[in-house]
């Protein structure tokens, strides 16, 4: 079969035997004294599997211009992360949850900085959205074939609080993806079969 021709219930299936379990995901335990839960929206196109991103405005208190999945932390009334994963992503880019196939999830990571414990919880929507970020947290919307974020993997040495240090990084033309979202992305990237990227 031609990777074009491949169809979403097939890659499903696929990506399904590969991610983790959703509810097992939420209940590991992470390092972190917060809860969130961010989306990984991926999407057909071509043969290819697309992954969305935010590019967070450049005046947030934290993690100002860097590159993220859609998400945040838990509100106290939610007990089931994949909700806030799904809650988040429509805050932030208009992604209603009934236009999400939540098909599995991804190694929950810390964050250093801020104390997170960030749940991904891995979803297929369709290709060709129109995104409606949010004005007050999103500067834009990014998508990227997995390929492209494959062939951009490098080690850098970072600078942050003026702290220098090495770490995973993930570039796709001028724009840097590392962290968390690296570490997501890297977990990914290791589990989507090679014929899928």
């Amino acid at each position: 079969m031609s990777s074009a021709s491949r169809s979403r219930t097939e890659v499903a299936h696929r990506l399904r035997a590969v991610l983790l379990d959703p509810e097992a995901a939420a209940a590991l335990d992470v390092h972190g004294r917060i809860d969130a839960a961010v989306l990984v929206p991926l999407y057909l196109q071509d043969g290819d599997l697309h992954a969305v991103f935010t590019r967070r405005r450049d005046d947030m208190r934290r993690h100002p211009g860097e590159i993220s999945f859609p998400g945040g932390r838990q509100d106290d009334d939610e007990s089931d992360l994949r909700r806030t994963a799904l809650r988040e992503s429509e805050e932030e880019i208009g992604l209603s949850p009934g236009d999400v196939e939540l098909i599995g999830a991804l190694q929950p990571t810390p964050t250093i900085a801020t104390n997170y414990a960030v749940y991904p919880f891995v979803g297929l929507i369709e290709p060709g959205r129109e995104w409606r970020p949010s004005e007050a947290e999103v500067a834009e919307v990014l998508e990227f074939p997995l390929h492209r974020l494959r062939t951009g993997y490098a080690r850098r040495r970072l600078l942050r609080r003026g702290v220098p240090f090495r770490t995973d990084v993930y570039c796709v033309d001028d724009h840097l993806i590392w962290g968390a979202t690296a570490r997501i992305v890297g977990d990914l990237l290791e589990r989507v079969p090679d014929d899928l990227q």
